[in-house]
């Protein structure tokens, strides 16, 4: 299998982490889907990252469908639980986090593709509103437990981290590790796994 994606992308560092964890080793062939010459559309037509090509061809896209096939691959590290209302609560996790990386790359685009004289201050406002809201539903969620979910990690917890990941790369003048030491504990926890430490964002 060979899986389409960028080194920065959130959405594909969790799918990446998903296969290191489930031990399912599938190819990395970089894209940027913003380059004037980009092919991603020859697979997914949205033309978005990440996107898993099958041994026999087949593409599958979207990092929360990718997420949940890899996670039939493997017996290893069962990260969505077979309940209904388990699963239902892993996925909101996921469905929150994110949201979290959709609001950031709204607000980091207004900002980076637009003009100055162009630029809303108040979508820019907005999607912040949208990440502060979260990160604090996170924090009351998550509270004292271990794991976001459940006794071990799961999905919920790969997705958490990879939206507290994408924070600290592109928004680190946010200061959630202070405001809302739970969710750094988790984050710091999380990076001492293999999965996430090989899977960072490269340094700007």
């Amino acid at each position: 299998m060979k899986l389409i994606g960028s080194l920065t992308s959130p959405y594909v560092r969790k799918v990446r982490i998903v296969l290191l964890e489930k031990k399912v080793d599938v190819d990395l062939e970089l894209e940027n889907v913003w380059a004037a010459d980009t092919k991603i559309a020859l697979n997914n037509p949205l033309g978005k990252i990440p996107c898993l090509i099958l041994d026999d061809g087949e593409a599958i896209y979207d990092s929360r469908v990718i997420a949940e096939y890899a996670d039939t691959l493997s017996p290893v590290s069962k990260l969505i639980p077979a309940g209904s209302r388990e699963r239902a609560a892993v996925k909101t996790w996921e469905a929150l986090a994110d949201g979290v990386e959709d609001a950031g790359i709204l607000a980091r685009l207004e900002v980076t593709l637009r003009p100055l004289e162009q630029q809303s201050p108040e979508w820019v406002n907005r999607q912040m509103s949208k990440i502060n809201a979260a990160l604090a539903q996170m924090s009351r969620a998550l509270g004292e437990n271990a794991w976001c979910h459940g006794n071990q990690m799961t999905l919920a917890d790969i997705a958490v981290g990879c939206a507290l990941g994408y924070m600290l790369f592109r928004f680190p003048d946010i200061t959630w590790q202070a405001q809302y030491p739970n969710l750094d504990a988790l984050y710091q926890k999380l990076m001492q796994r293999p999965s996430f430490a090989e899977t960072a964002p490269p340094a700007a």
